[in-house]
């Protein structure tokens, strides 16, 4: 029950942002207003650092919103603020989005059978088998069909193999989600792009496009326009006070875990702070975080060679990066990570840290800990306590301390909960 109740308390607090004060660029021109890292008493002096990090590492645009705002923004080489760049696998978010759009103006349920769209046939499964994919698999990358063929970007029926049933296997497979862009035209009579401008463009300022580029449809953008599509999922599916994605239903759906077999997968969004996680090619499951050293409520869209679209809401940020990147994964993982390992260090821990209380009634530093944590009141108040992992197992309790001894705690994500004149406080605890 405990189990049960720290995932519904987590989850009512991991997407939620502080809308009220986000701001929201105009929809055309250049005018975005920022706002300096010293006014919010970020540590200026690891901007460098980062600079130095990203620039040995491929990078071509990196931007950091706050409420909005830019706060940091820099271009490498001869990129530009124009640039135009690749969103690699991180457009999938995109899709995403654009599926939930297509349910709730009635094109398409998820729970229907991709074959209702794609035509009996779109793969090479037995009959009995294809029909039970439905467009839900192909959100969540649970189609069963194999991805160790020659080619898993291949889209031709033949390449598309059955190996286990619909919803019962995990799989990080390209060509399966690239069939949401055709399902997207069929149910809705527009050709992706044309769809796309009138549904979201239009909106929020986003001047992109899908290319074809093999088997595959890649969205291209400016770093700008990838920061302005985090800034709406940012806002719930919002731009200023204009619904874009109405179905809120969808849209909870969509950024968490949508399926048993890997806990940080929504619909074609990463999950950070869950209790385990799969990664592309493998048929592991790892335990803990899968970024441990960036929010717990942090969603990512994630593309080859280091594309990044990282959504806090907790902290109401919005991470960009685009580049090449050393690894070679599908995913940059590790390398989003690293970046965060940084960005702590500007941040300063000046951030709420999905707070459901005010520091004005207690705090916790520092935060990441690592051996000794330290708990202040501002009134005295008798106070118990406990740390608990994101499964709900208490590793820590205890009533009125000031500090408390974390050595035995191994890294990862915790939730710190206090008990303050009947009422109980969650926030989110990072062991480093």
């Amino acid at each position: 029950m405990k189990k049960i109740l720290l995932f519904f308390i987590f989850g009512i607090f991991s997407f939620t942002a502080k809308t009220q004060s986000l701001y929201f660029p105009p929809t055309t021109g250049i005018v975005w207003d920022t706002v300096s890292p010293a006014s919010m008493g970020w540590c200026g002096d690891e901007i460098d650092t980062l600079y130095n990090f990203l620039g040995q590492t491929n990078t071509k645009a990196f931007i950091v919103l706050h409420d909005g705002k830019i706060a940091i923004e820099k271009y490498f080489g001869t990129f530009t603020s124009d640039s135009l760049w690749y969103w690699a696998s991180a457009g999938k978010s995109l899709t995403s989005f654009l599926v939930g759009i297509a349910q709730q103006e009635g094109y398409l349920s998820i729970s229907d059978t991709a074959s209702k769209y794609l035509g009996e046939g779109w793969t090479a499964c037995p009959p009995d088998k294809e029909i039970k994919i439905t467009i839900r698999h192909q959100l969540t990358m649970t189609t069963g069909l194999d991805d160790a063929v020659d080619d898993n970007y291949c889209t031709i029926d033949t390449c598309m193999q059955y190996l286990a049933d619909a919803g019962t296997r995990w799989a990080y497979h390209n060509a399966p989600y690239t069939m949401l862009d055709p399902l997207i035209e069929e149910a809705t009579g527009q050709n992706l792009n044309a769809y796309f401008h009138s549904k979201v463009g239009t909106f929020t300022g986003i001047n992109g496009a899908y290319f074809p580029n093999g088997y595959n449809n890649i969205f291209v953008s400016n770093a700008r326009n990838m920061a302005r599509f985090g800034l709406l999922v940012l806002n719930r599916g919002k731009w200023n006070t204009i619904l874009v994605l109405t179905d809120t239903s969808y849209f909870n759906q969509m950024v968490n875990t949508s399926q048993t077999l890997n806990n940080s997968y929504g619909y074609l969004w990463w999950l950070n702070g869950k209790s385990s996680f799969m990664v592309p090619n493998l048929q592991y499951v790892f335990q803990g975080s899968i970024e441990p050293d960036a929010p717990a409520d942090m969603i990512s869209a994630l593309g080859k060679n280091g594309q990044i679209i990282n959504v806090v809401p907790g902290r109401n940020l919005v991470i960009i990066r685009m580049g090449n990147e050393p690894g070679a994964s599908e995913v940059s993982i590790t390398y989003n990570n690293d970046i965060w390992k940084i960005l702590n260090k500007i941040f300063c821990n000046t951030h709420g840290l999905n707070d459901n209380t005010s520091v004005d009634a207690f705090n916790i530093f520092p935060n990441p800990a690592s051996d000794i944590l330290n708990i202040t009141l501002n009134n005295e108040l008798h106070s118990t306590y406990q740390i608990s992992d994101l499964t709900g197992r208490i590793q820590i309790t205890g009533t009125n301390a000031s500090k408390l001894d974390i050595t035995g705690l191994t890294k990862g994500v915790y939730l710190f909960s206090i008990r303050l004149d009947q009422k109980t406080y969650i926030r989110k605890l990072i062991i480093e």
